[in-house]
């Protein structure tokens, strides 16, 4: 069931694009992987559509059979090559410390293998009370009933679908692939230019729901 109005505050970010700007570490992992086994990816393309699964996009590079180890050697490259170029987005430092001044908890809830997801939220000086990788769409969602999450904040259509398929509030950010009329479209609850937007916000709706069940 969605968490009722006076449950502990739980609020989710995705990773990718919704916390962290990761394209230009992302890119020259990919663009690492390609020298080295000589297959050609289109480095800059691939960081136009980051949010599904790592193993999907892969697919339009690698032949199945190739697939799995370009898989592990990509997350390896990504350790060496990723962390440094990888910068906050403005205001996720503040969006994090707006929910724990509300006494909430913050769930990163993202589609990257959980390892190097755990080393980006280090390298990048955010805390989250609970991480959980490698899941996508309706997986997210299932991660956010678990931990018990009424918001969910990210930048893809995927997002959206999680926190919808959760119960939980769906806050669009447009820091990704997607403008604010595509992730409406989708679902989402309300649209955020980005997440400097995210403290006002979420006071507003945690005054609204008080109010509400007052």
């Amino acid at each position: 069931m969605p968490p009722t109005p006076d449950a502990p505050l739980t609020v989710g970010f995705d990773l990718d694009m919704t916390l962290l700007d990761t394209r230009p570490g992302i890119r020259a992992t990919y663009a690492v992987l390609s020298a080295e086994t000589g297959v050609y990816i289109d480095a800059d393309l691939v960081v136009t559509r980051l949010g599904p699964p790592l193993v999907d996009e892969l697919r339009n590079w690698f032949p199945a059979e190739r697939l799995q180890a370009a898989v592990d050697r990509y997350r390896e490259l990504y350790r060496d090559h990723a962390f440094a170029p990888t910068v906050a987005l403005p205001g996720a430092h503040a969006a994090v410390e707006a929910v724990r001044a509300h006494g909430g908890r913050v769930a990163v809830i993202t589609g990257k293998y959980e390892p190097n997801a755990r080393l980006h939220l280090e390298h990048a000086g955010l805390h989250a009370d609970a991480l959980v990788g490698d899941l996508w769409a309706e997986t997210k969602g299932d991660a956010l009933r678990e931990h018990g999450a009424s918001v969910y904040v990210g930048d893809h259509l995927g997002d959206i679908r999680g926190a919808r398929h959760a119960g939980a509030v769906a806050v669009g950010v447009a820091t990704g692939p997607y403008g604010a009329d595509e992730l409406l479209a989708a679902g989402a609850d309300v649209v955020l230019v980005g997440l400097t937007e995210f403290p006002a916000w979420l006071a507003g709706h945690l005054a609204g729901r008080v109010s509400h069940v007052n």
